[in-house]
Formats: structure tokens, C-alpha cells, sequence
């Protein structure tokens, strides 16, 4: 495992489209955890409260260039190439997201600094994770 490294953090303001409106803002705190290479956080300011959703850093930054991913998140880019779709579904409902290409690349930049693709076994704690999955059965 490697020595430590901090946080990266961004805060960008997304987009929400509705039918037949200009996308509504909603801010989101995008966060790089080193302790889990593989992952990004981003917590959603929606309403009196905070949207987070967990999902693969390599599956954001292939869908700044092509659509990617078939599960509860999907990211590609919008037909403006300065933007980027981020579609979200979950049992509750689903929301479909627009930002900046380029803050969402900045960040990725700034997290590849922290750690390089490729060099996330090195910090991925795999007794650590058990433990906190055997902690919840």
C-alpha cells in the first residue's frame, strides 16, 4: 500500500434537465478518497438534503469520451461536446445530470495526480475492506 495521499476534492454545478426547461443547477461536492482508489463520491444537493452516489472513477473518465456504463449510473458525452450526460436510476427514481466537460476532466486530472491509473492495487486496502463488510452482517 502506498503512504498517504489527501483528498481531492471539486465542487461543480450540474445541470438537472426537465421536459421542456432550462436544466435546473443542483451543486455537487465531487470527492477522490486514496483509501478507495477505484471509486468517486458525489453528493447531490437536492431539497433540505444530500444525494450521495459511489461510482467507478474509470467509468466517469470513459464517459467523457463514449458512453459508458449499463448499471445505475451511465455518463457520455451530451451533443454539445463542452458538456457531459450523467444519468442516474435508482428504485426511488432516476435524474438526468449535465456538467462541464471540463471541470469533470480537471477533477479527473487532479485524482490521476493523487494516484495513476493503474496504481490502485497499490492503495486498496483489501483486509480493511472485509473487515467493514463483516462488520454489517
Amino acid at each position: 500500500m502506498g503512504t498517504e495521499s489527501p483528498a481531492v476534492r471539486a465542487t461543480v454545478i450540474f445541470g438537472l434537465r426537465t421536459f421542456g426547461a432550462v436544466p435546473l443547477p443542483v451543486r455537487a461536492d465531487l470527492e477522490y478518497d486514496p483509501s478507495d482508489p477505484y471509486a468517486i463520491a458525489v453528493g447531490y444537493h437536492a431539497g433540505p438534503g444530500v444525494v450521495r452516489w459511489l461510482f467507478g472513477r474509470d467509468l466517469l473518465a470513459d464517459g467523457l469520451i463514449a458512453p459508458a456504463g449499463d448499471g445505475d449510473v451511465r455518463v457520455r458525452p451530451a451533443a454539445d461536446p463542452s458538456r457531459v450526460i450523467v444519468e442516474l436510476n435508482a428504485p426511488d427514481g432516476s435524474a438526468v445530470l449535465e456538467a462541464p466537460a471540463s471541470e469533470l476532466a480537471d477533477f479527473l486530472d487532479r485524482t490521476y495526480d493523487a494516484i495513476p491509473a493503474g496504481d490502485e492495487a497499490r492503495w486498496f486496502d483489501f483486509d480493511h475492506e472485509l473487515t467493514k463488510l463483516a462488520m454489517h452482517d
